[in-house]
């Protein structure tokens, strides 16, 4: 039996694509102008490469090859737990779709000026080998560690 008065939590998706360049496929979404990763909530009936692949096709027009998990991060405003992974392009992006007014490859140096932390937080730690990275964010910025 469930406890409604369990939290309920939303699980998002979300691919650092990164090109042979180096470079890494970002948005601007449409309904809020912020420029992100492509990604979203997960449908509760499809597996999580399913829903990845989902998002990144309406996002962008990319098929990707999941390379690995890189980061799991919590809006603790919102309760959404977003798992990040790097990917790598099979095919060309558009320039916009229904869901981004504009899709583009970012140079390292641009994710940080264009992306709110929260979100550039989640490419850089997928540019870095190693351990995958478990942060918590109020949906801009990163919190620290108390």
């Amino acid at each position: 039996m469930t406890n409604l008065s369990t939290p309920r939590h939303s699980v998002s998706v979300a691919a650092a694509i990164i090109n042979d360049d180096g470079r890494v496929l970002a948005i601007r979404r449409r309904d809020n102008s912020h420029w992100e990763p492509p990604g979203g909530i997960l449908d509760p009936a499809e597996t999580i490469p399913e829903g990845l692949a989902r998002e990144v096709m309406e996002e962008t027009g990319v098929t990707v090859e999941i390379e690995a998990l890189t980061g799991v991060y919590k809006n603790m405003s919102r309760g959404i737990v977003a798992l990040v992974f790097r990917c790598r392009p099979l095919d060309q992006p558009l320039t916009s779709t229904p869901e981004a007014d504009q899709i583009r490859w970012l140079g390292i140096d641009e994710i940080s000026t264009h992306m709110d932390e929260a979100y550039a937080i989640r490419i850089l730690d997928a540019l870095e080998p190693g351990a995958v990275q478990i942060r918590a964010h109020d949906g801009v910025c990163v919190l620290r560690e108390r």
